[in-house]
């Protein structure tokens, strides 16, 4: 198979990342910070050195101020629904998942207001737009870094200065871009950052990260067990126990950790430049294809390796079924959990077929896709 869907899910992992789940499985998969065992310090000493390498990877200073969750998703709601408080305003823009939109819109019922600043046809914020969406009240601003539907790039640089300059919290969705993309919060203004293992940090299902910027306090929405204080009653403010409730993914992240040090190994530029290479010449490529549109921008340095398109009026699910069944090639249709992205990309109704490109794709790879694709425009007419 041909895998396309690597803005959903990565695949396959570096062998590393399984071999590590495994070792972690069968010979020391104990209870991390639950006793003090041999198999368990060891547990606890993989997950810390995972922090440390996470850290690293967004020159972080403190390790403790990374809280693991499950997924992206945990981390958004967690960032969002912990910062705010009835009264206050959230800015978002347009191109954001349900993992944003869903949140923020759920708070309405809380007394949280909500501005959602529409981006251009192809998925650009225009940075005046936002600062005129921003209230005397405006507590947090919350975007992409890149449109999961179309790959867009938002500079992200240019928020976290206005949001600094208005006194505002800034939380970066990186869930298209953690583990390609340079992300330095000392060289960004960025209070929170949330995303998941499970895509471009090369690490399993089942795994998510929030940077928490050192001071900035996010009510908990879940208390429990952390191992740490166990005689008091109510949740110990240290970090990151506080946020971390229950018994960690152990296996998960010890393959999260490999995939991370994967990255370091290839170079993180290496990785972008491969990605951007290859998304370059499948814009190129695709320009063959008849009665085709492509959204988004055409210079790949401008978004994220993720491409959305369509064919004529074809149902959107329909090529991607047609790709799976006929020439076994894997994407995405649909909405993508992003019905607002597509409503400013015109595409709301028809959906949109979405290619998402990775590290262990190749331009074979890419020619088999406009293949197929130039077979299924041809067969439509």
């Amino acid at each position: 198979m041909i895998y396309l869907d690597n803005a959903a899910t990565t695949y396959p992992k570096p062998d590393r990342v399984y071999n590590a789940v495994m070792d972690c499985m069968k010979n020391y998969c104990a209870n991390p910070g639950r006793a003090g065992h041999k198999l368990a310090m060891k547990a606890a000493r993989e997950i810390y050195d995972a922090r440390e390498n996470i850290a690293k990877l967004f020159n972080i200073d403190n390790p403790m101020s990374i809280v693991f969750t499950n997924n992206a998703t945990d981390s958004l709601n967690l960032a969002i629904k912990g910062v705010v408080k009835s009264g206050d305003h959230i800015v978002t823009t347009s191109m954001e998942h349900n993992s944003v939109i869903r949140p923020i819109k759920s708070l309405e019922k809380h007394g949280v207001e909500n501005t959602i600043v529409k981006c251009d046809k192809d998925g650009f914020l225009n940075i005046e737009d936002l600062k005129k969406a921003i209230k005397p009240n405006t507590k947090l601003i919350v975007t992409t870094h890149a449109s999961n539907v179309c790959g867009t790039i938002i500079d992200i640089k240019s928020v976290g200065d206005i949001a600094k300059d208005n006194n505002i919290l800034y939380l970066v969705d990186a869930s298209q871009t953690a583990g390609v993309y340079d992300i330095n919060v000392a060289k960004i203004n960025v209070d929170m950052i949330a995303a998941p293992g499970h895509k471009c940090l090369l690490g399993p299902q089942g795994t998510g990260i929030l940077y928490i910027r050192d001071g900035l306090n996010v009510n908990i929405l879940k208390e429990g067990g952390t191992g740490s204080k166990s005689e008091e009653l109510f949740q110990p403010e240290l970090l990151p126990d506080k946020y971390e409730s229950g018994t960690h993914n152990t296996p998960g992240i010890v393959g999260l950790n490999e995939g991370i040090k994967f990255i370091f190994e290839e170079g993180i530029e290496n990785i972008r430049s491969h990605e951007e290479e290859l998304c370059q010449y499948m814009l190129n490529k695709l320009e063959n294809v008849p009665n085709i549109t492509i959204y988004g921008p055409k210079d790949s340095k401008k978004r994220a390796a993720v491409i959305s398109i369509n064919i004529d009026n074809i149902d959107s699910g329909e090529i991607t079924f047609l790709l799976d069944s006929e020439y076994d090639i894997a994407t995405r249709s649909g909405i993508h959990c992003s019905p607002l992205a597509h409503e400013t990309l015109g595409t709301l109704e028809q959906g949109a077929v979405r290619f998402s490109l990775g590290y262990f794709n190749t331009k074979e790879d890419i020619d088999k896709a406009v293949k197929a694709l130039q077979n299924i425009s041809n067969n439509n007419r």
